[in-house]
């Protein structure tokens, strides 16, 4: 028997003690409440009486509270505080609730006969449902590969080989051993790879990525990497006639011609370019534009990161902060319609969000080492002490560079330190990662692609459901008649149950159907303002015309600009089209 848990026979014996105890209480009660069969039979007779049963097997004055000596002396004593009223009123409810008799309700010939005739207003109140949805901007990435591809062999992984073949596919097939369905791509090339010649680029690696993501149901994250890997002459030869001695990285061979410098000693290997050189700004400046110039806007592009020195262009290699702000602003001034991320604690992230203070213009940030418990296994300091990215780098560069609350308009990225085999070989404490990419409102996590562990990836399925925005419909009131020509109010109750909002500036929609015509009315509503919590609105719209007098079907959904459904809310029940379907009004 658990701890303060008594069997329902106990509760029985304890009932009829009382009544012999107090017998005032009978007074109220039918005629054969002395026997115990009349209380077996009402503690059983459905669920409202069951959960009182529950309630009375671990009430204190059944339990704990109980009288050692169970003399009628002791009961009396016991419930003296209420004279018995309270136990009086437990004993009562059992009783009504087990002579409770379900409502009867009419036959429904139309929908409306739901409704008394009186009844003017009808109440929608949706059952929340926990399944993956479809959602874009929000969730998962795959790692240079798409929707269904194969994840790595292993849990290393390749920050230089981005896809450059892009077979069709006829299936879109689920991932295997991890999140099984998502919306989002993130992939990443060498600069190298985008313009092997001066001014002659590789566009039809970027085609075909953001064509394969459309294809696999997914918008893709980019970015390009000023370099990526060490280079060593002798063994990978370059065609520049004028280059560093013996070895570099993995910059354009026609670069090294523009007479550009390079640092002797660099931040990660030897002669690694000179980013303050003015001719790495011309040249690494010139790509970023004429990207822009191609793809700023594109429907399946993302977003791109504000990469712009360095090795993979996280940290900023050697730029310094006034080359940073220089290179930045080449990202801000070409991009003006794509979603920029910039790298939290870089000077480049410091000014990108400077500058962009208090105007309509909102950069997000990411970091790339999402997940580091690091503990310092050294003898010079106690085990656990050490540096890490979660205590020591995020909090203090989140308030150092204003972030705090930048979640609230752009998205923020968490790419894994390492992944979620690495952690799991570290020892980390999976909960704690999970919790601090809530607390920083996470709308997108980056795991590199490789497989999640059997017995951590039901949690990440669970964190991959409540990134970002996650909508839950819990109350729609509206008339249940409308006439032609009128105007009728709307009221919504929205939980955003996810830890972000939604930062694209699509609509929440009614469509109303009738036979073969169905019309979509926009609603004014700026989903953009649903913060986490919840969020209550109403709102008056018209009646569209043309509809016939009888019953229109009404469905809801948030729409993109072309009027498709685009978000979905997480609650159960028929989908008519990809829209919800919600009730109907009778047009008079």
């Amino acid at each position: 028997m658990k701890q303060g848990l008594i069997s329902e026979a106990q509760v029985v014996r304890n009932i009829l003690e009382l009544l012999r105890a107090i017998p005032d209480l009978k007074k109220s009660l039918p005629v054969d409440c002395e026997q115990a069969s009349f209380w077996r039979k009402r503690l059983n007779q459905n669920a409202a009486t069951r959960r009182i049963l529950l309630l009375l097997r671990e009430m204190p004055g059944f339990t704990e509270r109980a009288p050692k000596r169970r003399t009628p002396a002791a009961w009396q004593a016991l419930f003296s505080e209420g004279v018995g009223d309270g136990l009086l009123r437990v004993l009562r409810q059992v009783i009504e609730s087990a002579d409770y008799k379900p409502v009867k309700r009419p036959s429904l010939r139309r929908w409306r006969d739901a409704y008394g005739p009186d009844e003017v207003i009808q109440r929608i109140r949706p059952v929340e449902s926990n399944a993956w949805l479809p959602n874009p901007h929000r969730g998962t990435t795959t790692y240079q590969r798409f929707q269904g591809d194969p994840l790595y062999a292993a849990w290393s992984w390749y920050d230089t080989y981005g896809p450059v073949e892009f077979p069709a596919v006829k299936t879109i097939a689920d991932n295997s051993k991890y999140i099984p369905r998502t919306t989002l791509s993130y992939c990443r090339w060498p600069w190298a790879w985008f313009e092997p010649d001066k001014g002659k680029y590789r566009w039809d690696i970027v085609d075909g990525a953001l064509r394969a993501a459309s294809e696999h149901g997914q918008t893709l994250q980019l970015r390009f990497q000023p370099y990526t890997q060490r280079r060593y002459y002798d063994k990978s030869p370059t065609t520049a006639k004028r280059h560093p001695p013996k070895c570099s990285v993995n910059v354009p061979d026609w670069y090294w011609d523009t007479g550009a410098h390079w640092k002797r000693k660099g931040m990660f290997f030897s002669n690694e370019p000179d980013s303050n050189d003015p001719l790495y700004l011309k040249h690494f400046g010139d790509f970023i534009r004429a990207f822009a110039r191609r793809y700023d806007g594109h429907p399946d592009l993302e977003s791109v990161d504000i990469a712009y020195a360095g090795f993979w262009g996280e940290a900023g290699g050697n730029a310094t902060p006034a080359t940073a702000a220089k290179l930045a602003d080449i990202y801000l001034s070409s991009f003006k319609k794509t979603q920029l991320l910039s790298m939290l604690g870089t000077p480049g992230c410091r000014h990108a969000q400077r500058r962009t203070a208090g105007t309509k213009r909102h950069i997000g940030w990411r970091t790339d080492c999402f997940g580091d418990f690091s503990s310092a296994d050294v003898p010079e300091v106690p085990f656990g002490k050490g540096w890490n990215h979660t205590y020591d780098a995020y909090p203090k560069e989140v308030e150092k560079q204003g972030l705090r609350n930048a979640w609230q308009q752009a998205p923020v990225t968490m790419e894994s330190c390492w992944n979620a085999p690495g952690w799991f070989l570290k020892g980390y404490d999976l909960d704690a990662i999970i919790r601090e990419g809530y607390r920083y409102h996470t709308s997108v996590f980056m795991p590199k692609s490789a497989f999640f562990p059997a017995a951590w990836r039901e949690k990440l399925e669970e964190f991959d459901k409540k990134i970002g925005y996650r909508f839950v419909l819990r109350q729609a009131l509206l008339p249940l008649t409308v006439r032609r020509g009128e105007r009728f109010k709307i009221e919504c109750f929205i939980d955003n149950i996810g830890c972000a909002p939604i930062y694209r500036s699509y609509r929440l929609a009614l469509r109303f159907r009738q036979k073969n015509r169905a019309v979509v009315v926009p609603l004014k509503q700026d989903i953009r303002s649903w913060l986490p919590g919840h969020r209550w609105f109403e709102e008056k719209i018209a009646l569209p015309k043309g509809l016939n007098s009888g019953e229109a079907k009404l469905d809801l959904v948030i729409i993109d600009e072309e009027k498709r459904p685009r978000v979905w809310f997480a609650i159960d029940g028929t989908q008519v089209d990809g829209w919800h379907a919600l009730t109907s009004v009778d047009v008079l």
